[in-house]
């Protein structure tokens, strides 16, 4: 009998350890174990070494003891809300911009020939080569932030929506004209919902790159936020605060990206494929 037993522990937990879902999890946790000990034995001889020991608080100790004062102190908390803020009404212009020009360029030939080349153009320009301007235009500096967020972000949104609609099969759209459907219902019931999947992943680049010019572009005189959060710890010296807003900065554009991911499996016609 407890042999038995013993036989159906090991057989329940290699089902357990065998689940895909566990599995990753696993993997995921001993990636993130190897990160932290690499750090740990990156900032033990940064402590050890005499011409180095002034920036031992880069180390991983003293960057978790930082959360504590900082969460007291209320600053993860202000600059996430700040931040977020810019983030998302950048990138939500980009979206309410991107959207349309996208669905035009893969729909009229004559725009998308018209437009390719500038659009080429001003889509290698860096983003924060627009600072200058922005600063010349736009009299607040959060506008002036969130319109280097849009023009970081509209771009993947436009030419992911135009190549997701150049994979639309044409004969919808002339069932759709048959039907006697208006413009309106073939963007809200054909367009739409055919080129989700490339929205979203052109949304998930769009993120990526607003994520990474955030930061910078908050160097740009404003006094909250996490790109201000990072500028002040290293005016005053506090490595160990400048670490753990780096670390904050990663983990919540680690989350928002697997949330745009599982949005993206949700609406992909390859199920079971991964990103």
């Amino acid at each position: 009998m407890s042999q038995s037993k013993t036989i159906f522990s090991d057989t329940t937990l290699a089902g357990f350890l065998g689940n895909p879902a566990v599995s990753k999890f696993f993997w995921t946790l001993g990636g993130i174990f190897i990160l932290l000990s690499l750090w740990g034995i990156f900032g033990y001889y940064i402590a050890q070494n005499p011409a180095t020991k002034s920036f031992a608080t880069f180390g991983l100790i003293p960057t978790i003891e930082a959360f504590p004062v900082l969460i007291e102190e209320g600053k993860i908390q202000s600059a996430l809300v700040a931040s977020s803020y810019r983030l998302f009404s950048g990138l939500g212009l980009a979206i309410l911009i991107g959207m349309p020009i996208g669905i035009l360029v893969g729909q009229v030939k004559r725009f998308r020939e018209l437009s390719n080349s500038p659009f080429q153009l001003l889509r290698m320009v860096s983003p924060l080569a627009w600072m200058p301007i922005a600063v010349f235009i736009f009299s607040e500096w959060d506008a002036s932030i969130i319109f280097l967020i849009t023009m970081a972000s509209v771009w993947p949104i436009i030419f992911s929506t135009a190549a997701g609609l150049a994979k639309v099969d044409p004969a919808w759209f002339k069932v759709a004209r048959n039907l006697g459907a208006s413009s309106i219902h073939m963007v809200t019931r054909i367009i739409i919902p055919a080129i989700t999947f490339d929205i979203l992943g052109g949304v998930r680049l769009a993120l990526g790159v607003a994520w990474i010019v955030l930061v910078p572009a908050e160097y740009l005189g404003v006094t909250t936020g996490l790109g201000y959060a990072i500028e002040d710890a290293r005016e005053t010296l506090s490595y160990n605060h400048l670490t753990a807003m780096v670390v904050v900065i990663g983990i919540i554009g680690y989350f928002l990206d697997t949330f745009l991911v599982r949005l993206i499996k949700k609406y992909s016609w390859h199920k079971g494929s991964e990103f």
